[in-house]
């Protein structure tokens, strides 16, 4: 693997291990500045730090590219899809993560797993009290991501094996580095989703839109609509238990 990947994870994984530090930070200047309560402090810590911390990983991430040598994996010495068919395989990648998501959430429903993500009802707590943190759901995030679990992660494994298994792999660590272990197959299903995309284009920018544009739409739902969602996740388990009442 290029040395200059393995800084990149190494800036990821501190980003991530220190977000268990960095909010009390912010906090304890908050609480004295500002005087609010505990629990909106705590939010407003975590917002804060999550915008510092992802905006800082990022840049030092792309300042690592830029100065990076040319890989040897694979993936990066073939002949990249055209910018039309890159386009629309980007917008396709879109429906295309939504329905595994889709079928993984169907899956899970079926092995017991209740609906729903506690990681994104917290993250969408934080947005309340930290509206810029958004920037870090829909976008920020999404750019980190692709470019650790696929272009580095995922590339690595595929100079190895096929491409089943490296994306199953390398989708269950981005899976597991969500901390919901609870909801492998649906963060693994997006994992491979993106992974075909970048190997079907040759191109990380193609599952970086497509993660992108997921994760805006998930928020914009989540922040307009999020009462009418409730109500329409509470008939549904009203339903199913009904259901279950005759089985």
């Amino acid at each position: 693997m290029n040395k200059h990947y393995g800084y990149i994870l190494i800036a990821y994984i501190v980003m991530q291990l220190a977000g268990a530090v960095g909010p009390l930070l912010f906090y304890k200047a908050g609480t004295e500045v500002f005087g609010q309560t505990k629990e909106y402090m705590q939010q407003v810590a975590v917002g804060s730090w999550l915008i510092f911390s992802f905006a800082a990983t990022l840049i030092i991430v792309l300042l690592i590219l830029r100065k990076s040598s040319p890989s040897k994996l694979k993936l990066e010495r073939s002949a990249p899809a055209g910018a039309g068919i890159s386009i629309v395989w980007a917008v396709v990648g879109i429906f295309m993560a939504f329905f595994a998501q889709a079928i993984a959430i169907q899956i899970e429903t079926l092995l017991g797993i209740q609906a729903g993500s506690e990681n994104t009802q917290n993250i969408m707590g934080i947005v309340d009290n930290v509206p810029l943190a958004m920037i870090v759901v829909a976008i920020i995030g999404p750019i980190l991501e692709e470019i650790v679990f696929r272009k580095i992660i995922f590339g690595a494994l595929y100079q190895r094996m096929n491409f089943f298994f490296a994306a199953l792999i390398s989708s269950v660590i981005f899976a597991l580095a969500h901390f919901e272990p609870v909801h492998v197959i649906l963060y693994s299903a997006m994992g491979f989703t993106f992974a075909f995309l970048y190997v079907r284009t040759k191109r990380i920018l193609v599952p970086i839109c497509a993660h992108v544009a997921m994760n805006t739409m998930v928020v914009i739902m989540q922040t307009a609509y999020r009462d009418e969602i409730e109500k329409i996740m509470n008939e549904a388990e009203k339903i199913q238990g009904f259901i279950g009442g005759f089985l």
